[in-house]
């Protein structure tokens, strides 16, 4: 009866030999390949150093103005154009606008990195039933593990720095990309693709002229929940290195400083307004246009 009433589990000693062979083995495999990993993502590194600097460096009015040309390319709405000015201004009015553009630096880099990976894996789990049952349980455990978690393996590969935590921030984000390019190609109308196919389109030809265009509002769905999930990550990749606007919030915790921590805090809260919005007026341009072209 007491194994009905007692769960049986592994020796101890057992257990911590297992353990301690997969810590062995991974740091065999740092040593190994750590030094080569850390050279393949050196570019990266140059190019989020040189957007930082350049953003950093930058007359505050000019980066203001493009910011705001930008808000209004994608948007075409002069009220969200004056809110993102005045918040850019108010950031920087209250001593937080290097920070900010450090954050939005690496923000940047990390959509460039998830829309590179996530939209070429998206297509291909929207071709493949069998490579979407592969992809989504992957999918699935990198949105549901603990971020915690798979600091460990990165910090061990590759050390504290802002090459870390730009890849935390991306495994951490790249999900509903791939998932919203998957959905938005799995429902672009059949009798569409059908019609492509009348006229000889190719399966490349269907792709690039039928099926990312309508897809293109979904796609920037998952665009908008990677920008996100992105700034969600930005407190915690302060941890290992990442400059921004999570440093002063740590500083601000360990210290239990209020206000500190509620002003960069808002900064973070204005940029996720920001960029929601007007990605959200970049899809919805994008869905009217299709509509009138219907």
């Amino acid at each position: 009866m007491e194994f009905l009433t007692k769960f049986p589990v592994m020796e101890r000693q057992a257990l911590m030999e297992f353990r301690k062979s997969v810590d062995f083995a991974f740091r065999d495999f740092s040593r190994a390949y750590g030094d080569g990993i850390e050279a393949f993502f050196d570019p990266l590194l140059y190019f989020l150093v040189w957007l930082e600097k350049l953003l950093i460096n930058s007359p505050w009015m000019i980066i203001i103005g493009i910011i705001c040309g930008l808000t209004w390319l994608a948007s075409k709405n002069w009220r969200l154009v004056v809110g993102t000015a005045i918040a850019f201004f108010l950031i920087g009015y209250f001593g937080m606008w290097k920070d900010t553009m450090a954050t939005v630096a690496i923000i940047t880099v990390c959509v460039i990195i998830c829309m590179l990976v996530g939209i070429p894996v998206g297509v291909l789990m929207a071709r493949s039933d069998r490579t979407e049952r592969t992809i989504l349980p992957i999918l699935d455990m990198m949105q549901t593990i603990p971020s915690f978690v798979y600091l460990i393996p990165i910090l061990m590969l590759l050390g504290i720095g802002k090459v870390p935590g730009l890849i935390a921030i991306c495994i951490y984000a790249v999900p509903p990309i791939i998932r919203l390019t998957n959905l938005g190609i799995r429902e672009v109308d059949k009798e569409t693709i059908e019609a492509s196919e009348a006229f000889g389109a190719t399966k490349i030809q269907k792709l690039r002229t039928v099926q990312i265009p309508l897809a293109l509002p979904t796609v920037f769905a998952g665009v908008n929940q990677t920008i996100m999930m992105a700034l969600a990550m930005v407190v915690i990749a302060s941890m290992i290195g990442v400059k921004g606007l999570g440093i002063p919030i740590l500083q601000a915790i360990s210290n239990q400083y209020l206000a500190l921590g509620l002003m960069n805090g808002l900064a973070i809260v204005a940029l996720a307004i920001i960029f929601d919005r007007v990605t959200q007026q970049y899809g919805q341009r994008i869905q009217k246009h299709r509509g009138q072209k219907k």
